[in-house]
Parts: C-alpha cells; structure tokens; sequence
C-alpha cells in the first residue's frame, strides 16, 4: 500500500513547498495541546480578550466561517492557511467529519466492504452539529466526538473545545441547504433533506466554497485512504465512483452558489485566501469592547450588594491587614500573615455552604444532634479563587494559587483546577475584569451561577459592583472593600501587587498590578 501512495504523488500539481502531508483534520481543542503547528509558527488557539460586555453577557457571537468543497478538494489546507494567516490566538477549527452518525451493524458491515455512503446528508449528525456550532457561536464549552475512520466508530473519549472569537467549520455539506437541495433534486427521499440545513446555513457569517479540479481529488483520497485509513486501491476507487463523485455532483456542488467566495484551486489561491482573512480581520475590529472602561462607569452610586460577605473586622483581622499593606514589610512577614488571612477567609465562605441537621452518637453513647454538608456540587474562584459547591476550587493563576493549600487545609480531597488570566500589556484588558472572566468561564461550563462562591482577599467597591450586577446570584466573600481605585485601576489604598510580593518577583515595568489580591473561585 505505501508504494500505490508514493506513486500518487507524482500525479500531484505542487501546493507550496515546505508543507507537510495534511492529517485529516479532528477538532481543535484543548484537551490536547491547544495549539496550531505550521510551517512557520506555533499558534495557540486557545484563550482570547473579554468576550462579554459589563453585563457579563456575551457582547457579540463569535464570528462563524463554513468551508464547503468535495471530498479532498482542500478544505482542510485552506483553513490552516486562513488561521496561519490571522495570526490570532483563539480561532478554533471544527470539522464536519467528527460528526457522522454511529452506524448500525448493518452499516458497518457494509462500510468494511465500501458499500455505505459516506457523502450523503443522513449520513451525518445534523442535529449535533447545529447544537455544537450554536453554543460555540455562544462562547460556550462543547463536546465533540472524534471519528476513526479506520473502524468506522466513534472514539470513546470525546474532545473539548472553547474560546473561540472565529469558529472555522470545515467539511463537504459545510452550508448545504435544504430548499437548494429540493430544487435541484426533487427526486431526492424526504428522509436526506435533514431539517439541519436551513439551521446550519444561518449560523455561518461567512460561506467559502474550495473548487479543486475532480482529477485532482481523486488523487488526493486515493493517496490519504490509502496511506491513512488502510483502504485498498480498488476500493477507494469502487467507493468513489459509486457514491462519492454522484454525492457531489447532486449535493456538494450546488451549494456553491450559496458561497460567498469561491476559491478555485484551493490553497494555491494565494490572493483569494488573502482577501478571506483581511475580510475577517476587519470583522473582529468592529467586536473588540473594553470590559474595563464600561466597569468604571457603571452602578458606582449603588449600596453594595446583599450577595457581599466581607469578614468581621475584628481587631485581630485589622493588624492583620496592617501588616500586608504596610510597603515595609518584609516578603516572610508578608507570606505569613497573607496565609492567616486566607485561612480565616476559606472558613468564613464555608460557612454559607448548605447544611442539615443530623444526629450522630458519641463514644459514651449518647446520640449529638448537629450539622452535616446537604449541598451538591459547588465551585469556588479565587483571584484570586473562584468557588463551585460539591467542592470544586478554580484557582486565577498566579496569585490565586496561594489560597490552594488553605482550602486543602479544611476541605479533605477537595478538587482544585486552575484558569490563567493575562493581562494584554497594551490594552490592559482584562485586568480589573479578571474575576468576571473566571467566572464567564465557568458559567460557560455549565455551572450554575447560585453555585459559585467568588474569593478575595482584598476587592475594591467597583468590583464588588461589577460583579454583583453582571452576576447577582454568585456570592461575594472577601476579607475587606476599599473605596476606590485610581485612574489605572488599582485598589486605593490598596495591597500593592499581591503576587510580587509574595512570590518576590520584580514589578512589571509598566507598573501595572496584574493581580490586586489573591482570589479563588
């Protein structure tokens, strides 16, 4: 078989030099590395700016392209050249192949023998892709499952993807529509007409269709199912005659005029990729936001909120804090008192938890009414921490990782994971709004707002504000609020720079406090 591929080569014009045979393409994500490899660069595709507004709701979807083309006509190539190309950090590339459906017995005796049509429209799972692409659109998380191609099956671990500003969904029915497919096969069973076309078409902000030259196609699947996916030559070419190029020519190509860019040759057209991406980039110009500048400005004037629970200012909690702002203090003196305070702070947020009553006997056998945990799951960030109720610990890197050995202290076997937050040291974006982004993201993940507790070792009045409007119903608890913050957004009078004084690294040289105050959530 590696000598039928090796010979298929010869029969191909040349794509650019340097680059690799492509893989068939499964969903980027990150649960594997979330990075894009290219002949040039490393681009990582996960994390990106605010996507939300002061709100904390999504201030525009992401920015959806469809990549439609026949079967290895380019599709594939284009969408790494268009990412490559962008040269931004959190696109993420979708492919239609992850989702056709699980195949009956039957179907999968009749895929050993290349006799089931993979290019028809009931062959895929129209209904998961649309709710796939919907919550992405939406900047939530999803799961995607990975098909193997060898065994015609899907894998039993599924990927997942998130972070997406520009979703690039790739695969040969990638804007198939069904009123366009009536009209131009009223023959066709209503069964193949799936409902998910006139869905899926709406949700694509952009529609490019590959035109690759069918000789050249052809040569292209019989090179990657034989050399990829173990098939022989005689059945590639038994498959492709009798389902693949009838699939095209009555589903696949009439969808070309639903395209708004048809780019022939694929990725040797150069020019037309370029227009593709100076288009998209103009797009993601008209979403940015400043999460920041709206935060200042907003419900300032208002009491703090009842979801606020600040620790009792007891003289002991006071010299405590006297300490850690003193710009004295020596870093022992400072990482010691730090710990107390959020020891102090970790027991006074589990007091909010759910408990009940229950009754339990003592050694002298006598029967203890008292109190037991009755909550579910629940998460709590800190920046910092943010926290979930079963109990679930997020720490904001970097600083928030200081309150991990705390809530290790009381919580036996708690589950802990982390979010990193960077500052963009030219806009400043998201600092000030990292405690938002923490919990925009867990939220994303399908945790309920109710259940999460946001941590803090120090907030500033705005903060509390911010959060408290964005989010109402996630609870509050910080060992002390300042009044105000300055003109570049750091908390007056302050901690200073949490993690630089307690890791003992050296100020950024801008000056700007990437992290306030230790918090988890």
């Amino acid at each position: 078989m590696g000598s039928n591929a090796g010979s298929l080569d010869r029969l191909l014009p040349p794509v650019g030099t340097g680059r690799s045979p492509r893989k068939r393409t499964t969903s980027q994500c990150k649960s594997e590395p979330p990075l894009l490899r290219t002949s040039k660069r490393t681009i990582y595709t996960a994390g990106r700016p605010p996507w939300y507004n002061e709100h904390g709701t999504q201030s525009k979807e992401a920015f959806a392209i469809g990549l439609g083309g026949g079967s290895a006509s380019g599709k594939t190539t284009v969408a790494r050249m268009i990412i490559e190309a962008l040269d931004v950090p959190w696109v993420v590339l979708l492919s239609m192949d992850s989702f056709y459906k699980v195949l009956t017995q039957q179907q999968q005796e009749q895929a050993a023998c290349n006799n089931f049509n993979f290019d028809h429209p009931d062959a895929f799972d129209f209904d998961l892709i649309i709710s796939t692409l919907k919550k992405l659109k939406q900047g939530r998380s999803v799961q995607v499952p990975i098909y193997d191609f060898t065994t015609h099956s899907r894998k039993k671990d599924w990927k997942t993807l998130y972070g997406a500003n520009v979703i690039i969904f790739e695969g040969i029915m990638a804007f198939a529509d069904k009123t366009l497919l009536e009209s131009v096969v009223p023959l066709v069973p209503a069964s193949a007409l799936c409902t998910g076309f006139l869905s899926l078409i709406q949700l694509l902000d952009m529609k490019i269709f590959v035109d690759t030259d069918s000789d050249i196609r052809l040569v292209r699947r019989l090179r990657r199912d034989i050399s990829e996916r173990g098939r022989d030559i005689e059945g590639v070419i038994k498959q492709y005659n009798k389902f693949v190029k009838p699939a095209f020519d009555q589903y696949i190509q009439p969808t070309m005029r639903l395209a708004d860019i048809v780019v022939p040759r694929g990725s040797g057209n150069t020019v037309a990729i370029d227009l593709i991406v100076q288009h998209v980039h103009s797009q993601l110009e008209e979403r940015e936001l400043s999460v920041r500048a709206a935060l200042a400005s907003a419900h300032q004037c208002h009491p703090l909120p009842q979801t606020l629970s600040v620790l009792k200012s007891t003289p002991q909690v006071r010299g405590m804090h006297t300490i850690i702002r003193d710009k004295e203090t020596s870093r022992d003196e400072f990482i010691f008192y730090s710990k107390r305070l959020m020891r102090l702070l970790i027991e006074h947020a589990l007091s909010f938890l759910p408990f009940q009553d229950c009754t339990v006997q003592t050694p002298q056998g006598q029967d203890y009414v008292g109190k037991c945990y009755a909550g579910k799951q629940v998460h709590m960030a800190w920046d910092e921490i943010a926290v979930a109720a079963g109990i679930t610990g997020v720490s904001i890197l970097r600083a928030g990782e200081t309150m991990e050995p705390a809530l290790r202290a009381v919580c036996k076997d708690v589950r802990i994971g982390t979010i990193l937050i960077q500052t963009n040291q030219l806009t400043g974006e998201p600092e000030g709004a990292a405690a938002m982004m923490a919990v925009r993201v867990l939220l994303d993940h399908d945790v309920p707002e109710d259940k999460i507790f946001l941590l803090s070792l120090l907030m500033a009045e705005m903060g509390v504000h911010s959060v408290a409007y964005a989010f109402p119903r996630v609870r509050i608890i910080t060992t002390a609020v300042d009044k105000r913050v300055n003109d570049l957004f750091r908390i007056i009078p302050g901690i200073g720079n949490f993690g630089d004084r307690y890791f003992g690294t050296d100020a950024v040289p801008d000056g700007s406090d990437e992290e306030e105050a230790a918090s988890m959530g």
